[in-house]
């Protein structure tokens, strides 16, 4: 019995052990990835991938560390590359939305937009309010032509998160490709007033938008919003 009872211990003893040894392994690659979006974050886009590879050495199923690699490729234009590293993400974590909104859009860089949709369809399915993927499958649909799909997915990044800028700058751009200038200009006016500009000054350069007209209507949809 004494024996027995010994075992039982040294086993508790070594798991803890284990369990301690594991959570502070996790603990680094943690602190190695957050370490390597600073340095990407800074253009020292070596440095982030030499941390994010230190992170996969500690923990090979980190998929936020394949997720921040692949970033760093993306923004230094090496699109094979960072699919190839979102792939490993979503492969480690199979509901990683975000790691399939990225990988869709690595595709849509290459002009892969039918990938680029299923990619930003898996994104949407795990987490349906996804704005950004809706926004980016708006764009594969925009590229392929078809305009009405993509201003669904725009109205649905919309009116997921109406702070947010792009979906109104291209839902604005499908609007006066389908020759609909009004609801076009108020759109990038919109998409402006939210921090993203340079469609709106390019359209008035133009002379395609008349800024007295859309501030008028800013107005009156400003005052709307106050009546039952």
């Amino acid at each position: 019995m004494r024996k027995e009872t010994l075992m039982r211990i040294f086993i508790l003893i070594t798991v803890l052990i284990l369990s301690g040894c594991a959570s502070t392994s996790n603990n680094r690659a943690v602190e190695l990835v957050n370490q390597g979006i600073m340095y990407a974050d800074n253009g020292q886009y070596e440095l982030a991938i030499v941390e994010y590879n230190r992170a996969i050495e500690i923990d090979p199923d980190y998929a936020a560390a394949y997720n921040d690699k692949g970033n760093v490729y993306f923004m230094k234009g090496q699109y094979e590359l960072a699919i190839s590293e979102y792939r490993k993400a979503v492969n480690s974590d199979p509901g990683y939305a975000k790691a399939y909104s990225n990988l869709g859009f690595a595709y849509f860089q290459i002009k892969q937009y039918e990938r680029a949709i299923i990619e930003f369809n898996n994104a949407i399915r795990h987490n349906p309010e996804y704005s950004k993927a809706y926004n980016n499958r708006g764009l594969a649909y925009f590229a392929l032509g078809e305009y009405e799909r993509a201003l669904r997915d725009y109205n649905r990044a919309i009116d997921i998160e109406p702070d947010l800028a792009k979906p109104y700058d291209n839902r604005g751009v499908v609007y006066m490709i389908m020759g609909e200038f009004e609801r076009g200009c108020s759109d990038v006016f919109r998409a402006c007033q939210l921090g993203e500009c340079e469609t709106y000054e390019m359209v008035s350069e133009e002379g395609y938008c008349n800024n007295e007209y859309l501030a008028f209507n800013f107005i009156v949809q400003e005052l709307a919003a106050f009546i039952d």
